[in-house]
């Protein structure tokens, strides 16, 4: 099980754990830990993020934490975002759509989509009171493993990929019982840190997948690699949102 939990550690991280040659396989395998290896990326971005409040503006905090969440994740979702957007604004057939996610050129779409997801989410942990940004930042990147682990259960791919792997992992005859332990993994951290509002930044996340799924069966005709990770950006994004209107 350590090997399980390095190799995924590693493929959501650039922490140097080592990874092993099936490291693709043991990932997709244990896809419903996906949260909880969120919630140890939200932790360290949030000491992170506690200890810049002691002698930096709320603004600054918001930029250097996010920055600092994407260098730890090595800016994988990001990219992700980005080419979801540019193969969503793209005009013709799935296919043709997915050609321009492959782009390696950034579109207006994927510039649009990515500065207003990667400036409101700056802007939300800029406005997270420093009591709570520590709880608020493990259950925005715990609600963000979340929507993927969500996704592959509910979408289908699009075509072969590394997508196929976490798909085909989430569709087997164990594939309700890899979701409700998900489920519990992330509403018990979220609820035990931030009670309602983090209950509701988890469902906040559900829904952002879920609508995500939708969106791109209808443009991709399935799921691919990058719009997973458009998924966990615009799901922290919505989770962050949550928090900051609910505790309002």
């Amino acid at each position: 099980m350590l090997k399980e939990l390095r190799n995924l550690l590693a493929f959501l991280t650039i922490i140097p754990v080592g990874m092993t040659e099936d490291y693709l396989i043991d990932s997709a395998k244990y896809m419903p830990l996906f949260p909880l290896i969120g919630a140890f990326i939200g932790f360290l971005a949030g000491v992170f993020a506690w200890l810049l409040h002691q002698a930096l503006p709320p603004m600054i905090v918001g930029a250097l934490t996010f920055g600092f969440i994407q260098l730890i994740t090595g800016l994988h979702h990001v990219d992700g975002l980005l080419d979801f957007g540019d193969g969503l604004m793209a005009h013709g057939p799935p296919q043709k759509k997915i050609e321009a996610m492959h782009d390696r050129n950034v579109g207006a779409g994927g510039s649009t989509f990515g500065l207003i997801t990667l400036l409101t989410s700056i802007l939300c942990i800029a406005g997270l009171s420093v009591n709570m940004i520590i709880q608020s930042l493990v259950v925005s990147e715990t609600s963000a493993k979340l929507s993927m682990v969500v996704g592959a259960w509910t979408g289908r791919s699009a075509h072969k990929g590394m997508n196929t792997y976490f798909i085909s992992a989430m569709h087997d005859r164990h594939r309700n019982k890899r979701l409700l332990i998900a489920l519990m993994i992330s509403f018990s951290i979220a609820f035990c840190l931030l009670r309602i509002e983090g209950t509701l930044a988890v469902a906040s996340s559900i829904i952002t997948s879920l609508a995500m799924v939708g969106i791109s069966n209808r443009h991709f005709k399935g799921l691919t690699g990058d719009v997973f990770g458009a998924m966990n950006e615009l799901a922290r994004m919505a989770s962050l949102l949550t928090i900051l209107a609910v505790a309002k």
